[in-house]
């Protein structure tokens, strides 16, 4: 109960921080329209509908995996005012409830952008998924937290780091192709209705279930390196 209080007291206090600037998700949004509008452009649409649901899936995640490398720098940039990380360093508290509030917060925040940015695809591409939509309240929140556990803990492992924005995606993005790489299929499956995304739904489960795991277990000694 006290562990789960701890993890809690991170993610309410990351959640009001970004309420009061709101900083991460408006700078995600931002990328992530502006990636939804310039493809719309690039193409018709309309006109190429079997063309749209192959790719709109492909475009949704590439468009989140680099917008959430904004959020995550920004989440450990405010734990570095005021060396708020140094005092996290002398409590009692155990790291890894740090690590997982903060990596729910960022859950959180992609989530949001993911609710709002969906209806615009809809409505760009002029899709109509074809396979069973049920498969994507599944497939959106796994393939989500594959992005933000890994990015939660490598920028963490950047702090220290003079090029930590681009040190982020340079570890970030060849570590996260497994996930990409499943989700964008099991997106596209739902949308084009063409294969049942079963399979790369356990793909992207067993990754969630190794690197967070993983990240838990080696963010103690990532927090208190010198």
């Amino acid at each position: 109960m006290i562990y789960a209080r701890t993890v809690w007291l991170h993610l309410r206090k990351d959640l009001q921080l970004e309420w009061r600037s709101r900083e991460a998700v408006a700078g995600m949004l931002f990328f992530t329209l502006l990636i939804a509008v310039v493809f719309a452009m690039a193409f018709d649409p309309t006109g190429y509908p079997t063309l749209a649901r192959q790719m709109s899936g492909g475009l949704l995640w590439v468009g989140l995996l680099f917008a959430a490398t904004t959020s995550l720098n920004i989440s450990w940039e405010r734990e570095r005012r005021n060396q708020v990380l140094d005092a996290h360093r002398m409590s009692a508290a155990p790291a890894s409830a740090l690590f997982l509030g903060k990596a729910f917060a960022n859950l959180i925040f992609v989530l949001f952008v993911e609710a709002v940015l969906a209806p615009v695809f809809v409505v760009f591409y002029n899709l109509h998924p074809l396979g069973e939509i049920k498969w994507l309240w599944l497939i959106l929140p796994l393939g989500t937290w594959a992005i933000v556990v890994n990015g939660t803990f490598f920028a963490a492992l950047g702090l220290r780091s003079r090029n930590r924005a681009l040190m982020l995606p340079v570890i970030l993005f060849p570590i996260s192709i497994p996930a990409l790489l499943g989700v964008t299929q099991a997106t596209t499956g739902v949308i084009t209705g063409e294969f049942e995304p079963q399979m790369w739904i356990r793909l992207i489960f067993g990754f969630d279930v190794i690197f967070t795991t993983a990240c838990i277990l080696l963010f103690d000694t990532v927090l208190n390196a010198e």
